[in-house]
Parts: C-alpha cells; structure tokens; sequence
C-alpha cells in the first residue's frame, strides 16, 4: 500500500515537472496594446509608410512644390497690379503682401508712373520697400522725372531708406531729368539739417560725387556754401 502510494505521487511529480518545462520552452506572447504593435513594419509587402517618414533604402520625401499664382488675363492683371500701387501709397504693407502674393507686379506703374516701388522709396514707406524690393523690384527704374527712387529718398531725408537703397545697389550718381543727382537734390531742396547731412554723409561713402555739376553750373559744394549749409560744405570737403 505504502508502495502504491509512493508510486503515485511520483507520477504526479513528474507530470507537474513536464508541464513546467513545456511552458518555458512556448514563445513569449507578443504584448498587446504597445506602440509596436501599432506601426506596421516597412518590409511587410502592403505596409503604409507614414507620409514624410523615409522608407527602408529610400532617400528623404521631396518636399511639395510651392504653388504659383494662377494665370489672369491682360485686363485683371492691370486691375491687380494698379490695387498694388494703391496699396503702396496707403502705406498699407499687409494689403501689399497679399497682392504680391496674388501675383500684383511691383515694376508696374500708374498714369503718372509711379511704381509701388518707386513710391515707397520716395515716401520712405521701407516695410512696402522691402516687400516690394522681396518680389523683385527693378531697383535701377525711373520715375516721372527721370530720377531712381533715392534721389527723392535723399531729398526728403529718409535717412533709413537711402541706406536700405543704397545697400540695394540703386546708382548712387544718376541723374534726373532736372540735371540733378540724389546729393544734388538733398542740398538743393531741403534745410541742410541733421538728416540731410547725414543723408549727404551716407552718399559721399557710397561713392557719389560731389563735383557733379547741376544746370546752372554749380556742384554739390558751391551749392551748399551759397545755401548757408556749413556742415553740408564740411562733410564734402572733408572727403577730398
């Protein structure tokens, strides 16, 4: 009895080792829930690869083409394109950016040829400047009088926009109609004040030239001497 007993409980021992050791040999089951689980892997044939994520063997996804304005007519492009100047003289940058955006030309003129360029750079307007100066202004054009835009620039004193003109490469010693030049024009039809002088300072070290004559024969220097403006007159001589 105490034999069979014995023998029993060694059966049951040996089926509970077997058991044991078939659980340890089975494969883990994968987690459920976790992130892996989720994405599938790129070389499973028919796996979606997120957008914008590089495949396996595969180089980076081009980006998107940046779309241009569509196409308008002769007649909607002039419409657009005199908004844009009248958004330019309103001194309204945000209604500027949309327009050129929609495809407003910054080189077009109106009937008294005026430009949203040339007009921001004569009036000082410098954030509709750069905007349209951003779109591709044609920094050497010429308004009404035959002048670029800094040599009104100069004459009013924009001492910031004669920089950012200057900086753009508008010629420094062109020469309007009237047979002035931008330093000409910054004696001539001002008080010689702080900013003119610093106006006529800015144009000396941009390479103008004083001894460009206007048309009654007179340079920059004799100008500013006949004028009263001192200070003018020793900024000029003392560039030699």
């Amino acid at each position: 009895m105490r034999r069979s007993v014995f023998g029993a409980q060694g059966l049951l021992a040996a089926g509970a080792l077997a058991l044991i050791l078939t659980a340890c040999q089975s494969p883990a089951p994968a987690p459920s829930g976790g992130p892996a689980s989720d994405v599938p892997s790129p070389a499973t044939p028919g796996a979606v690869v997120p957008s914008g994520t590089a495949s396996a063997g595969t180089g980076p996804t081009a980006p998107e083409p940046v779309s241009s304005p569509p196409s308008l007519s002769a007649e909607a492009q002039g419409t657009l394109d005199q908004e844009l100047i009248a958004a330019a003289k309103a001194n309204n940058a945000a209604l500027v950016r949309e327009l050129v955006g929609r495809g407003g030309n910054v080189n077009a003129k109106d009937s008294i040829q005026d430009s949203a360029f040339l007009y921001a750079g004569a009036e000082g307007f410098n954030e509709v400047l750069q905007l349209t100066m951003d779109a591709g202004a044609d920094v050497s054009s010429i308004n009404r009088y035959g002048g670029t835009a800094l040599i009104p620039a100069s004459e009013h004193g924009h001492v910031e926009t004669v920089k950012i003109l200057l900086a753009a490469g508008v010629p420094v010693n062109h020469v309007n109609n009237l047979g002035w030049t931008a330093m000409q024009e910054a004696i001539l039809l001002n008080n010689g004040g702080p900013r003119q002088q610093e106006v006529v300072r800015l144009l000396l070290e941009a390479g103008g030239d004083p001894g460009i004559r206007d048309p009654e024969g007179r340079t920059a220097l004799q100008n500013a001497e006949r004028l009263g403006f001192a200070e003018i007159a020793g900024l000029i001589r003392s560039h030699g």
